[in-house]
């Protein structure tokens, strides 16, 4: 029985040693997810402006806000890659944009079909 007691006691003094370290992993976890946090949004921001395109031609306004944001359908070059039909919405001088959807000419007569068959 001693023998148990004695484990014990050898047991919570271990605890009380390793204790404090416990309680400094959880502050410097909690700082690394509000880090994590702020670096995946500093993440995308980065993102958004290594995104190349090139407006090949503007081809529409289709309405525009009261911020005067335009929603466009222009052609564009994503990447350097070939142009697509694109329609999403841009602040004026178009050094911004909104997400949007990017559809391949064949597409966009099958879009052209659809809304010709419609009813509005």
């Amino acid at each position: 029985m001693r023998f148990a007691v004695e484990e014990q006691k050898r047991i919570v003094s271990k605890i009380e040693e390793l204790l404090p370290y416990v309680e400094q992993y959880d502050k410097a976890y909690s700082k690394l997810e509000v880090f994590n946090k702020k670096f995946s949004r500093r993440l995308a921001e980065i993102n958004i402006a290594i995104c190349k395109y090139d407006i090949i031609k503007e081809i529409g306004v289709l309405s525009e806000n009261a911020k005067d944001w335009t929603k466009e359908l222009n052609l564009i070059s994503w990447n350097d890659r070939g142009p697509k039909y694109d329609i999403r919405e841009w602040s004026p001088e178009h050094e911004k944009m909104g997400k949007g959807v990017t559809i391949t000419a064949e597409e966009l007569k099958k879009l052209r079909d659809v809304l010709n068959g419609m009813e509005l």
